[in-house]
């Protein structure tokens, strides 16, 4: 199971969100035998991180424009200055 936990460190943001959502299907319907339940729940929550982690890069990055008295792009300052 180590490696399947490995390698969700690896995911994109897309691929990694679309296993989870479908993790979440598959223990929503309750059709999955315990271990396999718990095996899964497991690999749901290193993906639930690995987005976390993904989408707080991504807004530490985003900026907005500046605009100078005229109206005009002056700029880049942070979106959320802390």
């Amino acid at each position: 199971m180590a490696d399947k936990h490995a390698d969700v460190a690896a995911l994109p943001f897309e691929k990694a969100l679309a296993e989870l959502e479908s993790i979440v299907q598959k223990l929503e319907g309750g059709n999955v035998p315990l271990e396999d339940s718990i095996a899964i729940y497991e690999r749901g929550e290193a993906l639930k991180k690995r987005c976390e982690a993904l989408l707080r890069d991504a807004e530490a990055r985003v900026q907005k424009i500046t605009l100078a008295a005229d109206g005009t792009p002056a700029g880049t300052a942070p979106l959320d200055p802390r």
